[in-house]
């Protein structure tokens, strides 16, 4: 059988561009509280540091109790979840009952953050605690969230760690890659990354 060799295609823009390719995302549970300081979970994969200091930015929509809960408490906790946590983080996505709660999150294991007013997920491997910096509407029927990350928290292990090559540190402890649209990958390989000489960040 003859396989047809692939062609430049323009993509229909009557859709999200988003949805029709598959792309790569960092996957993390966003944690905030309610006005009657109930704990809130929610997966992410539109987030990303901004820039090269201690600044964490999210795509989010008003219509969720997270975009809610942070504009009026201001401030969030951010948990990296480990491979094993895969169906934790579905839980944290699954859909409010009669009483505007969500049931599968009294089953979550958690801790307190240490500067705010939040939880983490146990077991994840990184634990960001941030405040709110501004929130920008008007991205269609979402928003970006962006805040100052003002206290964080990493097992031992975890950290980078010059005794150990990046590549180990990573295949003993893999990452979730959220492939959007509705996939996800464990990642414990790597490469170095070719940069050219003498580059600058």
């Amino acid at each position: 059988m003859e396989t047809q060799e692939p062609i430049l295609t323009p993509l229909n823009l009557e859709f999200p561009v988003w949805e029709q390719i598959f792309t790569v995302h960092p996957l993390v549970i966003i944690g905030t509280v309610n006005t009657e300081s109930e704990p809130n979970f929610a997966p992410k994969h539109m987030v990303f540091p901004l820039g090269w200091k201690n600044y964490f930015g999210f795509v989010c929509t008003p219509r969720h109790q997270t975009y809610k809960n942070i504009k009026k408490t201001r401030e969030f906790t951010v948990t990296y979840p480990k491979p094993e946590q895969i169906v934790v983080a579905s839980l944290t996505a699954s859909p409010r009952c009669d009483y505007n709660k969500k049931p599968g999150l009294d089953a979550l294991n958690t801790f307190p953050a240490t500067e705010i007013s939040g939880n983490f997920i146990s077991d994840g491997y990184v634990f960001l605690e941030c405040r709110l910096m501004k929130i920008v509407d008007g991205f269609g029927e979402n928003s970006l969230i962006l805040a100052e990350i003002v206290a964080a928290q990493a097992w031992s292990d975890a950290i980078k760690n010059p005794s150990h090559t990046d590549n180990e540190s990573i295949y003993h402890h893999p990452q979730i890659a959220y492939i959007s649209p509705g996939r996800f990958a464990i990642i414990d390989e790597t490469q170095a990354f070719p940069f050219p000489a003498n580059f600058k960040k």
